[in-house]
């Protein structure tokens, strides 16, 4: 079936779970986590059943997070949405690589807007995970007032994410990227938090918890000035990383394409810039780990090198939902293997 037919019938599949009695309860007695005490953990002040979540763009609307609730993950990102609407790229823009584990997408950015989301996730009756709301700019938006554009996004979706992540890290969105870097970066991370903490003090509340979400295409001043700049903000975390640029090593004829890869060949590369930012960072600002996760070690060798939760995408695309109790169960094992008693323990421990 074409890449992007099939994601679609996935994503109306899962949407069901909310809307059909019994359906969320059915997916998790079959694909369901077990309660495992040595895996739950508390990161960014928000309890999570296990560190295995879903990555953003996969259900880039929010109408599927019943589903994705009710099928054993940790936690899932809804998103990339925009404020506005828009159809993204040209197709085709998604392609698999079966022989490297690996897909590439140009997506760009395509959702139904902000109040599309809002409306999806209002209406949400499975409350099983954290969910995180990944916000970006239009494409039409000039990098000058993107700003504006993740503000947005903001005051719509506030009530509806456990957390935030801003998305400055996506190749599919002409000079989106340069945001990652210098002033802009600053003036963009001060918007988005004073708009954050504007609509905590409407609710009374503590200000919710924001991530940024990083390139692993970055060379190491480049990484290492974009970390400053974060720490330098009150933004709570980043995730490392987003899609890369780099074709290394890929035998299949959709190599080629434009976009951004995914799956097994970002295995390592995420692994480094996750062991890069934790020791720049002193272990302080939490992590989560995304890129080429398809085994249960390649998910604890990001914990060790330091990320607090994971992500998974493309490794779902391939193996299906049953991946998430193999990788739960496999942490387990591999954290009696060093002795750890809790998954937090395991967290940076390849730098002690």
């Amino acid at each position: 079936m074409d890449p992007e037919k099939a994601h679609h019938l996935v994503i109306d599949g899962m949407a069901a779970c909310g809307k059909v009695p019994g359906l969320g309860a059915l997916m998790n007695a079959m694909y369901g986590v077990p309660d495992i005490p040595e895996l739950r953990t508390k990161v960014l002040g928000i309890s999570f059943p296990h560190p295995v979540g879903l990555a953003a763009g996969l259900d880039k609307n929010g109408v599927a997070a019943d589903g994705f609730s009710s099928i054993g993950l940790g936690f899932a990102e809804v998103g990339t949405v925009t404020p506005k609407g828009q159809a993204g790229n040209p197709q085709p823009r998604l392609f698999r690589l079966p022989p490297d584990e690996a897909l590439i997408n140009r997506m760009g950015f395509n959702n139904h807007g902000a109040d599309a989301m809002a409306a999806s996730l209002a209406r949400r009756k499975i409350n099983r995970i954290p969910i995180a709301v990944n916000i970006g700019k239009n494409k039409d938006t000039p990098n000058e007032l993107a700003h504006e554009d993740y503000q947005a996004c903001i005051r719509t979706l506030y009530d509806f994410g456990d957390f935030f992540v801003v998305n400055i890290s996506s190749p599919n969105t002409q000079g989106l990227r340069d945001l990652q870097h210098g002033d802009e970066l600053k003036k963009l991370l001060d918007a988005v938090m004073t708009e954050m903490d504007a609509q905590a003090r409407k609710r009374g509340k503590e200000t919710k918890k924001v991530l940024v979400k990083i390139a692993p295409d970055m060379s190491d001043d480049q990484l290492s000035h974009t970390v400053a700049t974060i720490m330098d903000s009150r933004v709570s975390g980043i995730i490392a990383t987003n899609t890369t640029l780099s074709r290394d090593g890929l035998s299949h004829a959709h190599a080629g394409e434009t976009g951004g890869l995914s799956g097994r060949p970002l295995t390592r590369r995420s692994t480094e810039v996750i062991a890069a930012v934790y020791r720049q960072t002193g272990g302080r600002l939490p992590i989560i780990g995304s890129g080429g996760i398809f085994t249960a070690q390649d998910a604890y060798d990001k914990i060790r090198a330091g990320a607090s939760l994971v992500e998974i995408y493309t490794a779902l695309i391939y193996k299906g939902p049953g991946m998430q109790r193999e990788l739960t169960s496999g942490l387990v094992e591999c954290l009696r293997k060093d002795g750890y008693r809790n998954i937090a323990e395991a967290v940076g421990a390849d730098h002690r």
